[in-house]
């Protein structure tokens, strides 16, 4: 079907250190911000890094006079931040992207069940080098009536502090029927107004419209107001309210209440606009608080999808049932040929071994109902226990591909799918494209489509930057494994439930032998007769099992967590979006 061949371009980074592990309230030491960090000469950057200290240099977020910028992306600064280039004439789909780190599912004081303050997630999001990151407080009666109001100004304020991070303002929604979304709009005079508007009305906690017991009394109607609310949200872009907004799924297969039919009518309702769910949850850090990873710690309710089988509520590798899974949910979905992305993020909201607490007398219910929110954190003097999370950028990465700094630019990145995540900063960074062979030798980047004619060979292109140095934990994160998934791409579902590819598998797998520099890899599929999609995932290959496909499918894959057992920082993975290719 296929044959591989990859080689290893050397180059030694020194000694393996060690840092420091710090969970404190204390100043980080923003172990992945080198390209931030100019006492690092340009020479000694990888290329990649130094595409992304050049990207910010030109935005004007870094280097001489950043600290000084006002609000950055409001009003004029949208439409600026908005211009971005693009060739369809490009003989490498990698040219000119960079991808910008980020993560798109944090939780302040404004949110019943978190902590900080916005301005100290922003803070601790730069620190460990992402460059955007969204503030989603939960949707609820009082966040609605005060908090989105009120959470306004500080994010306004962390703009200012941290020029060199996007700080959008977002919502976790209560998905009517089902489990939670990222609402994400760009800044601009009507943010605020938008997001009050669309919790005020389509949010599940808020209209009383949470409850999606399979065959209850209201469960059609329910599913409907979310179909609503996302074709709410996109008439809202098209009047120009806001130039741009986006969603996803978040913790999807966690409660599995997040039925396959209606994530099929999210991402139909209104195209461009529902795009994708969390291929990882946050709450990693759960596991090291003796809990389930993820906080997936749930099983099968009245509200459940009953198909789902008992391995959905539970993650692996710290990966989502539906993304993890070679040939299951995921898989089905790209087996229609429609765009479905994934994420990962922190969904911090009290981190592991932190020392900040709310202040006594402003940390009740009663207040946080009062006023929307809980006091400033307050240092207790001694780390606290029991936490799941960690800080924003901390772990768990969502990299996006952009040609241009800002909110626009970060969305659209988004909404294409030139999107790859990790933990652990197992990786530095990567490039991949597909590229047909012969001829014009035409590429398509991650998420892309490339058209290719029956009977061509394509050949996947793949560049990884290695670990260069110590991760947060203080260890050296290390590659061994690269997986290279093929499925077929055949068309809309017959059964909108269905949550299985019998044609997605491992077809490659790369061993990786060296710790640092650079390794490339490639895949050729020759005489292509039917449209397919390729998509990555690589592995420090210290826990695996077979896939729940069986060996065939996915010998070696991401085993399934046990709660309380292990280490997140001893289980890391990256997963890449898929590249289609359409066969004409």
């Amino acid at each position: 079907m296929s044959h591989g061949h990859h080689h290893h371009d050397h180059h030694s980074n020194g000694d393996h250190a060690h840092g420091e592990h710090d969970h404190t309230h204390e100043p980080s030491t923003g172990l992945q911000s080198e390209w931030a960090d100019e006492s690092i000469p340009d020479s000694e950057l990888s290329p990649r890094s130094l595409s992304r200290r050049n990207l910010l240099r030109s935005a004007g977020v870094l280097g001489a006079g950043a600290a000084s910028l006002g609000v950055f992306g409001g009003g004029a600064g949208v439409a600026a931040a908005a211009e971005t280039s693009s060739s369809s004439s490009k003989k490498d789909a990698t040219e000119g992207i960079v991808y910008l780190s980020g993560d798109h599912h944090i939780h302040t004081q404004f949110s019943s069940d978190a902590l900080y303050m916005p301005e100290q997630q922003a803070r601790r999001g730069a620190e460990y080098g992402l460059d955007w990151l969204v503030i989603t407080d939960h949707g609820s009666v009082a966040h609605a009536k005060i908090g989105v109001d009120k959470v306004n100004p500080h994010i306004r304020n962390a703009r200012v502090e941290t020029p060199r991070t996007l700080v959008f303002q977002g919502l976790e929604w209560n998905i009517p029927a089902a489990e939670h979304g990222t609402v994400i709009v760009t800044p601009g005079d009507n943010e605020v107004a938008v997001l009050k508007e669309f919790e005020n009305s389509f949010d599940g906690a808020v209209t009383g419209t949470t409850d999606g017991t399979l065959g209850g009394p209201n469960t059609a109607a329910n599913e409907s107001l979310a179909i609503k609310g996302i074709q709410w949200l996109t008439a809202q872009k098209q009047a120009g309210r806001v130039a741009d907004a986006i969603m996803f799924a978040n913790h999807p297969a966690r409660k599995g209440i997040d039925s396959p039919h209606e994530i099929r009518a999210w991402r139909d309702a209104a195209p461009g606009t529902f795009t994708g769910f969390e291929g990882a949850p946050g709450h990693q850090a759960a596991q090291l608080s003796g809990g389930a990873r993820g906080e997936y710690g749930f099983a099968k309710s009245a509200q459940s999808f009953p198909d789902y089988p008992v391995e959905a509520y539970r993650t692996h590798g710290g990966f989502d049932w539906m993304s993890a899974t070679v040939g299951g949910l995921w898989d089905s979905l790209l087996a229609e040929g429609k765009p479905w992305w994934i994420t990962a993020n922190s969904d911090s909201h009290q981190v592991f071994n932190d020392r900040l607490v709310r202040p006594a007398g402003q940390d009740t219910d009663a207040y946080f109902q009062a006023n929307g929110q809980y006091g400033d954190p307050v240092d207790s003097g001694a780390p606290v226990s029991g936490r799941s999370d960690f800080f924003p950028g901390y772990y768990s990465r969502t990299h996006v591909g952009v040609s241009t700094f800002g909110y626009v630019p970060v969305v659209e990145g988004l909404r294409s799918g030139n999107v790859w995540v990790d933990h652990g900063q197992l990786i530095d960074g990567l490039a991949v494209q597909m590229r047909r062979r012969g001829g014009s030798g035409e590429t398509a980047p991650l998420g892309g489509v490339l058209i290719a004619k029956k009977g061509d060979s394509v050949e996947v292109e793949i560049t990884i930057d290695l670990a260069s140095r110590p991760n947060n934990n203080g260890d050296w994160p290390t590659l061994r494994r690269v997986d290279v998934i093929r499925g077929d791409v055949t068309g809309p579902a017959t059964n909108k439930d269905g949550f299985y590819n019998p044609t997605a598998a491992v077809v490659k797998q790369f061993e990786v032998s060296q710790q640092t520099g650079q390794v490339s890899f490639s895949l050729r599929f020759k005489n292509v007769d039917r449209n397919f999609y390729v998509r990555l995932r690589g592995t420090d290959a210290r826990r695996s099992a077979v896939g729940l496909l069986g060996a065939k499918v996915d010998p070696q894959g991401p085993a399934m967590d046990v709660p309380g057992v292990g280490s997140p920082w001893d289980d890391l993975w990256f997963y890449t979006n898929p590249i289609f290719v359409a066969v004409a």
